[in-house]
């Protein structure tokens, strides 16, 4: 089918293309051969709804694979793995003729308090962005389209429809940007969703900021900016802006109001066309690539690639010995993988009703659904108990909690291991709003005491979508990081458990000993429609290694099965100015094993802010037991900028660089030391200069040095009478205005000063083009 061109449509019809026909269609021009599409939530599953579903319901979607969400995919670190999950997603997509699935969503994890936290796949930017852009490149390869989304600064569900992001530039670009820049410079997405929220003061759906000249001009971007369902405030500022399609239906009101602005003359027309344009462009791509995709969709396949994925994703937290021996099932070392003819106790509500999804727009009607228990018992030989241990309703009797957990008890107290299923209800995590605490309900709590105390061989297995406070931590053998899983989480935890996978995910967030140690806790979730991002730069890992705080455990953390060494690495700058860092890692362990393996830098002395470490790359590696390979990953050198303020760009401090080669934030193996030649920057010269300013400035600088040569006997035996013996008039001199040096006679040697004129003759030729 051939798509028109604009020039071929009228005023009225090309600016019917901005906004959607109903809840999930673009509207369609017959007489020009425009056909309608479909686009419609993800981003874990396919959830399209049936024609007269609502938003958020979930009873009319068809079925289709729900896998891990971000929360747990992410802690995979498989480049790999998570593209392969994109392929299907873009199978699925493809086969129910839907053209866009809305998503990845890589919005940062700012707080552990974020509802939606559960979409989002980490608290540093290089994840976001890397797995995102695997993500987007999966789905886009099955000829639908990604929407990246929440753009931007989008980090809470609190008061999500308004309120500002009050985030100061270089976190704004280092930390909520980077992501995004990763994935539309990598990967490409046809569509940008724009979010909800202000920044700074101006909404994202009329920011031409943030939609146009960081997007568009900076980063490159190609296709067609779509609003979050129901973001749009005014939309002809909006359209201006940079936001091309709103999103659902508006009835024709704001159709209406771009046409009256254009007859009105407050529009110019070709806005109307670049965004019609960019809706003509993605219907072509989503012809051309309708059907790629053949059915029936092959369930039994797509099942065990979220199988695969669910054991890829859950974090090993800790792995003790044994605290006691019992029974057939006992052993020697650490108590998980469970041996298979352990009499096991499996307690807790969440082994027999799972929750592998968060709720809100996200939520997909499975194809199948696994349990934990089923699963256990499939691969278990030994005996199996069942305690259900606590309920996850709204409200339970106090004589039913008690029987439920001696009901626990009992069942513990005569196993080799329990194996316990803690988490967050649904109700306690949703889209729409915000977490109160990162607490464990308290008759869960209550029941993990009561069986520690009659079975020290506890294994706690977590359900949820965001951290929780682990003030068991210290008196249980094994955790095991389950998040939310998806539909065939249940089996991917059963094979973990026994050992038919061996755990290699790693948290891409950090795991706080308690709230008021996290970063935002003093600005979350803000006050009277303004947060204020007073932490900065230090989000996540940044903020608890800068104030040296003990964490449950640390960003990139996590255990295996078999154990790993690493070599001394090596480091070079290449040609194109990226860092390739090699590093031998060994399976020094029993079985086969992954490992990911991450670089951190540092630069010591810098003349910025920085985090004493960032992570820059990382790669997952499977190795054999035994079996060492040399790994090379590559530091982007773009990665290494930080956004300089005062020229309002990206800027490579030159320096000695450390790399950091670890097995997590706080476990470095490694460590190797290169020189990069940093980015020239010279800012121009005015009255506020300093002298330290005025003194490095290429052509300003050696004229004042020597000055100050020659002035220098005056000035130090006059501060001599004023001054202790020592202080270092240099440093003194570093901040001082170059307009208020006159004041001091410094620069003539005189002592008749520096007149006004001298200083701004020197500023005109240091401002000069030079020849």
């Amino acid at each position: 089918m051939s798509i028109p061109d604009v020039t071929e449509l009228t005023l009225e019809e090309k600016t019917s293309l901005t906004s959607g026909a109903s809840f999930w269609y673009t509207k369609p021009i017959d007489r020009a051969g425009v056909p309608a599409i479909m686009m419609t939530d993800g981003p874990h599953g396919l959830r399209k709804q049936r024609e007269g579903g609502d938003h958020l319901g979930i009873g009319d979607s068809v079925p289709a694979t729900c896998f891990p969400p971000a929360v747990g995919l992410g802690s995979s670190w498989d480049i790999d793995l998570v593209q392969r999950v994109g392929e299907a997603l873009g199978t699925e997509t493809s086969i129910e003729n839907v053209s866009v699935l809305l998503g990845p969503g890589v919005n940062i994890k700012r707080s552990p308090l974020c509802g939606r936290n559960f979409e989002y796949l980490s608290e540093d930017p290089i994840v976001s962005g890397a797995l995102g852009a695997a993500l987007v490149k999966g789905i886009q390869s099955q000829g639908v389209g990604a929407s990246l989304k929440h753009f931007a600064a989008n980090n809470q569900e609190n008061d999500r429809m308004r309120s500002s992001s009050d985030v100061d530039p270089r976190p704004l670009r280092e930390i909520y940007l980077r992501g995004f820049q990763r994935v539309v410079e990598d990967a490409q997405p046809w569509t940008v969703m724009c979010s909800y929220n202000r920044i700074n003061g101006v909404y994202a759906s009329e920011d031409p900021w943030l939609l146009t000249q960081v997007l568009r001009d900076e980063w490159g971007f190609e296709g067609l900016v779509v609003s979050d369902w129901g973001a749009v405030n005014e939309r002809v500022p909006g359209l201006s802006a940079g936001m091309d399609l709103e999103m659902p239906a508006s009835g024709g009101v704001t159709d209406a109001q771009i046409v009256a602005a254009v007859e009105d003359g407050s529009l110019d027309e070709v806005v109307v066309d670049a965004a019609a344009g960019r809706v003509l462009d993605l219907v072509g791509k989503a012809t051309e690539g309708a059907g790629r995709a053949a059915g029936p969709l092959d369930v039994d396949a797509h099942h065990a690639l979220a199988r695969e994925a669910a054991g890829r994703s859950i974090v090993l937290l800790k792995n003790d010995p044994l605290r006691q021996a019992q029974g057939a099932g006992a052993k020697e070392g650490p108590l998980l993988p469970l041996a298979r003819d352990a009499k096991l106790a499996v307690i807790g509500e969440f082994a027999e009703k799972p929750r592998y999804q968060g709720a809100g727009s996200s939520m997909i009607n499975p194809t199948r659904l696994d349990t934990a228990l089923d699963e256990i018992r499939a691969l278990a030989t030994g005996e199996v108990a069942y305690a259900r241990g606590f309920s996850n309703a709204l409200e339970v009797a106090a004589d039913e909690v008690a029987a439920l957990r001696d009901e626990a008890v009992a069942a513990a107290s005569a196993a080799d291991v329990a194996v316990v299923f803690v988490g967050l209800p649904a109700r306690l995590e949703s889209e729409g709003y915000d977490r109160d605490d990162i607490d464990l309900p308290a008759a869960q709590l209550d029941l993990l005491d009561a069986v520690l105390a009659v079975n020290a061989n506890t294994v706690v297995v977590l359900s949820n979508g965001s951290v929780v406070a682990l003030p068991f931590a210290g008196r249980v053998p094994a955790i095991l990081e389950a998040w939310l899983l998806g539909q065939a989480g249940g089996g991917g935890t059963a094979d973990v458990l026994f050992g038919e996978v061996n755990p290699s995910a790693k948290l891409t967030e950090t795991v706080p000993a308690r709230i008021e140690d996290t970063p935002a806790y003093l600005d979350f979730p803000g006050e009277f429609s303004h947060t204020r991002y007073g932490e900065g730069l230090f989000v996540g890992y940044r903020w608890y290694d800068a104030r040296r705080l003990d964490v449950a455990f640390p960003f990139g953390h996590g255990l295996s099965y078999t154990t790993f060494s690493y070599a001394d690495a090596s480091a070079a700058v290449a040609a194109d100015g990226d860092i390739e860092v090699t590093v031998a890692v060994t399976n020094t362990g029993d079985r086969a094993g992954r490992e990911v393996v991450q670089v951190y830098t540092s630069l010591p002395g810098s003349t910025v802010q920085r985090a004493p470490r960032e992570l820059k790359a990382f790669a997952s590696v499977a190795l054999e037991r035994g079996e060492t390979r040399a790994l090379t990953l590559r530091v982007r050198r773009e990665d290494l900028a930080y956004w300089d303020i005062r020229a309002d760009r990206w800027v490579v401090e030159g320096g000695e660089y450390t790399l950091d080669v670890a097995a997590s934030s706080r476990d470095i193996r490694s460590s190797v030391v290169v020189t990069v030649d940093g980015d020239a920057v010279t800012l121009p010269l005015s009255r506020t200069s300093s002298m330290g300013e005025v003194l490095r400035h290429p052509v300003a600088g050696p004229i004042v040095q020597g000055l100050i040569t020659q002035a220098m006997g005056d000035l130090d035996q006059s501060a001599s009478s004023i001054m202790p013996e020592g202080v270092d008039m240099s440093k003194m001199m570093e901040s001082f205005p170059i307009s208020r040096i006159g004041m001091m006679g410094a620069l003539s040697g005189d002592g008749e000063g520096v007149s006004v004129e001298m200083i701004d003759g020197l500023i005109a030729m240091a401002n000069a083009p030079q020849q």
